[in-house]
């Protein structure tokens, strides 16, 4: 495995089984302070043979079929000076391997696999009989389509790889392990296609994901991106999520480099742009003029999100650049509460009701929601706390906020949104330009992995730009991205 490995002292496996035991007590407190570690001691040919295993990890069908094969040794062989050969040998099972020291063989333990210590022999058998508590792949919540598959990734690394290697059955498809954590060590997949990938961008992310230095993984791939794009307090997301692996097919095929975590349902998809991340496995799973309907329109939702606020209360504050035939934009009746207060409240508002959503039973949200909307909502404006086009713009906003495919970028685009209200508030038309250009330059100058977060924009690619406004048939989609720098620029 990949990794840098930290106060290991490679102790190495003794021939004494009874030192080996008290190595396993003071380490992982075997028989003494944790009860899911246990020891199983038989004896084959006259000679101690001890299995240590996890209990909850490994599949115990598995590990009682070995243990028959190998009792029954006793009644058919009787050289006992190869015994090790001869468990080797009997294994029942397709992945064994050769442990040498005792701190590997920790490692193999904790992490669901069974080990064979041998009395006499200064190495051990490890077999890979884990079977992880998790559920079956099943569709995202997060990335429904009306027609397409239904499977969707799980908590599960082997699952998730599996998942994605029946999309793609290359034998150039890589999927390099390595471990993360110097406590958790969390197992990691680096997934690529080896002709189609950057290699220096294989190399770049091994490398990022080799120098981090920390005791766990708990948050999993959250974490991963955090130590991988140097993220900081910038709130636009710099790699893309996905559940789906018909997604991540597609951009392995495009020469993307996939990032898999255990324990996360979800997986890592780098690199990638701001345009990324307003696509949607929809729009692939309808004709392309259909698809491309849909992709306007959650463009035009996602702009809403970010520009109709502030658009709109600028022109509250300054009634005279309102034309003629739209006058009746702006709010109908005076209120003792700015404008702007009553957007923040609002807005401020529909984030409670959407927190309330995710902590509240499925059974009773939809009260909830219902008690929110025709309770609170009405009541609110029959006081005089909002105007009914606060609460129209709004709600505008909050669906085109729903309509953004990522919900990382949503978040990111409603702080936009609240800086440009303040900015639009404090100096009104000099506001809304000067912000609206902060935004942009600020857009421009992040980059992720060395690639510029607003290509195809910027720097400028036509064809590349005009297939993200217009979704294209598959058949004349014969070029990959030039962003990925991928070894074959044209598709097969």
């Amino acid at each position: 495995m990949i990794g840098k490995e930290k106060n290991t002292n490679n102790t190495p496996i003794s021939p004494d089984i009874v030192t080996n035991d008290k190595y396993f007590e003071s380490r992982i407190g075997l028989g003494t302070t944790n009860f899911d570690i246990g020891v199983r001691k038989i004896k084959i040919l006259n000679k101690e043979v001890h299995l240590y295993f996890l209990n909850g990890l490994c599949d115990t069908a598995f590990i009682i079929e070995i243990l028959e094969e190998l009792v029954s040794i006793n009644d058919n062989e009787k050289n006992s000076s190869e015994v090790y050969n001869i468990i080797e040998n009997r294994l029942v099972h397709q992945q064994v391997s050769t442990i040498k020291n005792l701190d590997e063989a920790v490692d193999n333990i904790l992490s669901g696999l069974v080990l064979f210590l041998v009395e006499g022999e200064d190495s051990g058998l490890a077999v890979d009989v884990r079977s992880y508590p998790g559920r079956t792949p099943q569709e995202p919540d997060t990335e429904k389509v009306i027609r397409g598959a239904r499977d969707g990734y799980v908590e599960n690394i082997i699952v998730n790889c599996a998942l994605t290697r029946r999309r793609i059955r290359d034998e150039r498809l890589r999927n390099e392990i390595m471990q993360v954590g110097e406590r958790s060590k969390t197992d990691i997949c680096v997934s690529y296609i080896q002709d189609i990938a950057n290699p220096d961008l294989v190399k770049l992310i091994k490398s990022e994901l080799s120098k981090i230095d920390v005791d766990g993984l708990t948050m999993a791939d959250k974490t991963i991106e955090e130590f991988l794009v140097h993220q900081g307090y910038n709130p636009y997301p710099l790699v893309r999520y996905t559940e789906r692996p018909d997604v991540a097919a597609t951009h392995l095929l495009e020469g993307h480099v996939i990032i898999i975590v255990d324990t996360s349902p979800s997986v890592i998809i780098t690199p990638t742009t701001m345009f990324h991340h307003v696509q949607h496995a929809e729009e692939y799973r309808q004709a392309p003029a259909v698809g491309t309907l849909l992709r306007w329109i959650r463009f035009i939702g996602i702009l809403a999100s970010i520009f109709l606020l502030p658009l709109w209360f600028l022109l509250v504050l300054e009634p005279d650049m309102i034309p003629k035939t739209i006058d009746y934009i702006g709010p109908n009746e005076k209120s003792n509460i700015p404008i702007v207060v009553q957007i923040f409240i609002a807005d401020m508002g529909i984030e409670f009701l959407r927190m309330a959503a995710i902590h509240t039973p499925t059974p009773l949200s939809t009260a909830m929601g219902l008690i929110a909307a025709a309770l609170i909502g009405q009541i609110a404006i029959d006081v005089g706390l909002f105007g009914p086009e606060v609460i129209l713009y709004v709600a505008i906003a909050a669906v085109g906020t729903f309509a953004t495919p990522s919900y990382e970028l949503s978040a990111a685009n409603k702080i936009a949104r609240l800086f440009l209200l303040v900015i639009v508030a404090i100096f009104k038309v000099p506001g809304f330009i000067i912000g609206c250009t902060i935004y942009f330059l600020f857009l421009a100058n992040i980059r992720s992995l060395n690639t510029p977060y607003l290509w195809p924009f910027l720097p400028f690619n036509g064809k590349a730009l005009l297939q993200i406004v217009i979704r294209s048939s598959v058949p004349g989609a014969k070029i990959r991205p030039s962003i990925v720098h991928p070894q074959k620029p044209f598709k097969q």
